[in-house]
């Protein structure tokens, strides 16, 4: 996933923080109550933090692994 793609204010939030707005759209995406246009609008913010959570896990997975065999 590309970084480039990645909004900077979404950049700069911890995994708890968008674990936090995830778990918010996908609520406001479940109301009967969300309109077409808000839904497009959140789901692409979702795929937006999906993509920066997913290279945040990724970065996390390398600095473990680094670690692990350093230790060895």
């Amino acid at each position: 996933m590309k970084n480039e793609n990645i909004p900077e204010n979404t950049k700069s939030k911890s995994i708890k923080e968008i674990k936090d707005e995830i778990n918010q759209i996908l609520e406001k995406l479940e109301s009967e109550k969300t309109n077409l246009s808000d839904s497009m609008n959140d789901y692409a913010r979702l795929i937006s933090l999906n993509k920066h959570i997913d290279t945040l896990f990724k970065k996390r997975n390398k600095e473990i692994s680094f670690i692990g065999k350093k230790t060895k």
